[in-house]
């Protein structure tokens, strides 16, 4: 794979295992973090260390100025876009009652609106064979407990976004698919959690995925899936069954 990819939020979890995946694969990823540059850091290392260029920007999927800003300087940097990998989302789970006009705002602001106009800076700058993947959830298939209305909208918003681009963009050979996992083990939903048995029990399979497992469908679709587009795949062990 000899290509160049940008990664939003892609310095810990499944971010990070995506670009890492991709990097061994052959490509040269620039990615975003917000916080925490140790991790970002690391995963610069990890990709320098497979003999691949690595770019990290901070970068908030709340504010538009710098989404759009990655993806030009991603462009800039390595000449060129091909991959553009939408990982970065808000986790806002609270009850109904607590879902007022400013957490809305957030959630949206950072799962709906940073992808659409990262997808829209991506596709001026992207060829024929570009390729755009958003990180969904499964909670867009199914929701089992209260609390995530908030997520699991802005989560479905992305399954109208995705058809959409792919239509808009089909003819210029770039395809646009969703990937979403299921409960997977990272660092901010741990398999070994007070919770973790029964999320992992609504699954067909008992356990949660490893962040590389869902970065194998991401490689696959930014690789040699071509001919997929518009696609919402769920990478969930069978929670949504």
């Amino acid at each position: 794979m000899d290509k160049t990819v940008l990664v939003t939020g892609g310095s810990r979890g499944i971010g990070a295992a995506v670009a890492l995946r991709l990097a061994a694969d052959g490509a040269d990823v620039a990615f975003t973090y917000r916080q925490d540059e140790e991790s970002a850091a690391a995963t610069v290392e990890r990709i320098k260390a497979v003999g691949r260029r690595a770019l990290a920007m901070k970068a908030d999927n709340a504010d538009p100025g710098e989404v759009v800003a990655a993806v030009e300087r991603t462009a800039e940097e390595f000449g060129r876009l091909d991959v553009l990998v939408n990982n970065a989302a808000a986790f806002v789970v609270a009850p109904l009652e607590e879902c007022g006009p400013d957490e809305f705002d957030e959630v949206v602001a950072a799962n709906v609106r940073a992808p659409f106009l990262a997808s829209r800076a991506a596709a001026r700058v992207m060829g024929e064979g570009g390729r755009i993947i958003t990180i969904g959830s499964n909670m867009a298939e199914r929701v089992v407990f209260p609390g995530f209305t908030l997520y699991s909208l802005s989560k479905t918003a992305l399954i109208g976004m995705t058809k959409g681009l792919a239509r808009e963009l089909g003819p210029r050979g770039i395809t646009v698919n969703l990937v979403h996992p299921g409960p997977t083990d990272t660092d901010a939903n741990p398999a070994d959690s007070a919770n973790a048995a029964t999320i992992a029990g609504f699954t067909a399979l008992g356990r949660y995925a490893r962040p590389e497992e869902i970065a194998s469908m991401v490689a696959h679709l930014a690789g040699e899936g071509g001919y997929v587009t518009g696609a919402a795949i769920t990478v969930d062990g069978g929670f949504s069954v």
